[in-house]
């Protein structure tokens, strides 16, 4: 069985689903996701300035009511649950967790907790951290000793 772990920062949509889960074709895959919700990652400035440079400027003047802190950690469980059973329900394995602090760390120490084979961050687009390889992928790749696929989700949950 192939192993991931799965970095996301929202629920997952029936297409990034899909797509996960036929990356290895009909290999069976266990998924270990982690989850940071994306209000407890990045300030507010940067993620109006990806809302912006995406043409979502009425998502950038919202960015201040993106849930931060113990309002984050209640819709991030939500976003967690429902990710793990539509990964499930596609026949998937899945189990998972909720990361607050130091997502690079929790994602080192679960690739060697279980032996993963690869790493798949899967976010929406973060152009100044990408621009400036301070992204979870641009990270990762450096820190966790196994193959990082970074991928963009499909639609907006």
């Amino acid at each position: 069985m192939f192993t991931s772990v799965l970095m996301i920062e929202k629920a997952l949509t029936s297409a990034d689903v899909e797509f996960v889960t036929t990356l290895h074709g009909d290999e069976q895959v266990a998924f270990h996701v982690l989850l940071q919700p994306r209000g407890d990652q990045a300030d507010r400035l940067l993620r109006a300035i990806d809302d912006v440079a995406l043409g979502e400027l009425d998502e950038a003047v919202r960015e201040r009511e993106t849930p931060e802190g113990e309002a984050a950690k209640g819709v991030g469980e939500r976003a967690l649950e429902v990710s793990l059973q539509a990964l499930r329900a596609s026949g998937a394995e899945a189990e998972g967790r909720l990361i607050e602090d130091h997502p690079l760390d929790a994602l080192k120490s679960l690739v060697d907790e279980i032996g993963a084979d690869e790493v798949i961050v899967l976010t929406d687009p973060h152009y100044v951290e990408e621009f400036f390889h301070r992204d979870w992928a641009s990270r990762a790749r450096h820190k966790v000793g196994v193959p990082v696929l970074k991928l963009f989700s499909h639609s907006k949950a």
